[in-house]
């Protein structure tokens, strides 16, 4: 909602442009970007973000958005349906305390919490559309030149060198100020989102610019997932936009069908020569040993699961100490949001997940179309909440802690949701009133 030109007002606006675009930098670039993956780094990429200063400026930033949120937004209801995000958040802590590292599992439940808080508060700090595009304009454009900056002037670090000691074979490939190719990849597409959100709303200069730019480094990540899977988002929101009956089939038929011949291709020898005779390859790039791997931890504790984030990467496991049959038990996740999902929290765990990521915003965009509401908005939501969920499939996307993805995912959830429950201001009556809150009533 516009708010009036006092200067009290802004200064306001400026402090909430100022926290939206603090929020977008920690969760997209982080305190440590370009990490020197041929050192200790190597065997836990986010280690470098595991510090006193990150978590003072995660609780800052948590702090702040709060704030912002109990002043002048506590009218707009942010976390629908509010019961769910309790729901999930109070059966992460069940779990997290009867977890093999319950201390583990208890800590990053919490910044799971904050993480959502954030992502919430987020969406009302613009106080139009406009103003929107504009601060993720300048967001991703920042991200942009970091990453070609890096690949120009620190290529060691924004290109994969030969002497990293993890996946010396994806030497060549650009990462940018991300990890690993395969999150560049996938910010790389989130961007392109963004910028055809801003080309709609605000320059269409500016926005094909960041399209440009963003396909070009998607092009040299060598993500070959996300540059496939790119144009066909962009199709399944076309679609699921103007055919409403195609949703459940589309988004939920999609989602069973490659979960059931990726994973299952792991599990299942028929199955796995199915996919073989199809030409496609049954290990997708060497994860089936880890899908099989994490079955077998599964059925250890198939109900209550091993704690949020407290199976890969750590020790005293079942599976632990000098019993390790596999190389896939070393690592870093399971590189499926959903078999991830199950493995934290167990089969409750999982179906909570499945409720909340992919059949709300199911309803959130039937609801948010009938609302009439600005469908530019609604696109960019259902695009990437779209290309996170597919991505669940072959990456764990979901709990992230501080993951672009997990927090664009959420970002769009609330997004969605927001969309259907908020309602249009016309121009002159916003020009005449002082209601509270941003973008969650432009």
């Amino acid at each position: 909602m516009a708010r009036p030109a006092t200067q009290n007002g802004s200064i306001a606006d400026l402090l909430a442009s100022g926290l939206f675009l603090a929020l977008f930098a920690f969760y997209w670039i982080t305190i440590s970007p370009f990490v020197d993956l041929t050192g200790a780094a190597a065997v836990d990429p986010s280690a470098g973000n595991s510090n006193a200063l990150n978590q003072l400026i995660a609780l800052a930033l948590f702090g702040s958005a709060v704030l912002f949120y109990l002043v002048r937004g506590r009218t707009i209801p942010l976390f629908g349906p509010m019961w769910l995000l309790v729901f999930v958040i109070g059966w992460c802590v069940l779990t997290s305390l009867i977890a093999v590292h319950p201390d583990l599992a208890i800590k990053r439940t919490i910044l799971v919490a904050i993480v959502a808080v954030n992502a919430a508060v987020m969406l009302i700090l613009p106080r139009s559309a406009g103003e929107f595009a504009k601060l993720l304009a300048i967001g991703v454009l920042v991200v942009l030149a970091l990453c070609y900056y890096g690949v120009i002037f620190r290529p060691t670090l924004a290109i994969h060198q030969a002497s990293e000691i993890r996946e010396p074979m994806n030497a060549g490939l650009w990462r940018g100020l991300f990890p690993h190719k395969n999150s560049a990849a996938g910010a790389m597409v989130l961007i392109v989102f963004i910028g055809l959100f801003v080309a709609s709303v605000r320059s269409k200069l500016l926005g094909f610019s960041i399209v440009a730019l963003a396909t070009f480094f998607l092009a040299h990540t060598g993500g070959k997932t996300s540059t496939l899977v790119l144009p066909v988002i962009l199709l399944l929101a076309w679609g699921i936009e103007r055919f409403p009956w195609s949703r459940i089939p589309v988004v939920v038929g999609g989602l069973v069908a490659f979960n059931v011949v990726a994973v299952g291709s792991a599990v299942f020898e028929p199955l796995r020569d199915l996919v073989t005779a199809l030409g496609v390859d049954p290990t997708f790039t060497n994860r089936a040993d880890i899908w099989r791997f994490a079955f077998s931890a599964i059925a250890e504790r198939p109900f209550t699961g091993y704690g949020l984030q407290s199976f890969w990467q750590t020790e005293g496991l079942v599976y632990g100490g000098d019993t390790l049959e596999t190389w896939a038990a070393a690592a870093y996740n399971g590189h499926n949001g959903y078999l991830d999902a199950l493995i934290s929290m167990g089969i409750p765990g999982l179906i909570i997940t499945v409720i909340w990521a992919v059949f709300i915003p199911i309803g959130d965009l039937g609801r948010a179309q009938r609302a009439g509401n600005d469908p530019r908005m609604t696109r960019l939501f259902v695009r990437i909440w779209l290309y996170v969920i597919f991505n669940g499939c072959v990456e764990s996307v979901f709990y992230e802690g501080g993951g672009a993805l997990w927090f664009c995912l959420l970002f769009a959830l609330f997004g969605l949701r927001l969309q259907g429950l908020a309602h249009l201001v016309p121009a002159e009556q916003k020009v005449r009133s002082a209601p509270q809150g941003g973008l969650a009533h432009a």
